[in-house]
């Protein structure tokens, strides 16, 4: 494991700026310092990945560590942007966590179809949410081990 992780990039993708700050605070309370790129839609995610015209050499270079992504989004549904992650060849291989306020099993059973690495419904209450964020960082950016080749 690299002694030094905080070099490991978390891609946020969520359109609620409250979750979008509640999620940078859990994080910052977990002393998690990693650096968090946030994109507001699905079609800014496909962009950071593919870049403004689909092609992923032209996307962002280093991959993140993880992708915590969110369904209901704008322009492009998070289901759509895990679909296109996993079916391209530079991509298919970063750990996207599907992180929504979803109870619908149709979204579970999607998420983990099209590969999804963990399905967590976002805890409405504050503290919940604090103790989801710790493990979430605990795990996916201390413990979980990422193969050579994924360019990170």
């Amino acid at each position: 494991m690299d002694g030094n992780l905080n070099h490991r990039k978390i891609l946020l993708v969520e359109d609620n700026p409250d979750d979008v700050e509640l999620t940078m605070r859990a994080f910052k309370k977990n002393a998690i310092l990693n650096d968090i790129v946030v994109v507001r839609d699905g079609a800014e995610a496909l962009d950071y990945f593919f870049g403004p015209k689909g092609c992923a050499s032209r996307g962002h270079p280093n991959l993140p560590a993880v992708v915590l992504l969110d369904l209901k989004l704008p322009k492009v549904d998070g289901i759509e942007v895990l679909r296109r992650i996993r079916a391209h060849e530079h991509t298919k291989l970063v750990p996207v966590v599907i992180l929504t306020s979803s109870k619908d099993q149709k979204d579970v059973l999607n998420g983990y179809n099209l590969g999804c690495n963990s399905y967590v419904r976002k805890p409405v209450d504050f503290n919940q949410f604090i103790e989801a964020a710790r493990q979430l960082g605990l795990y996916w950016l201390m413990l979980n081990e990422l193969p050579a080749e994924s360019g990170r």
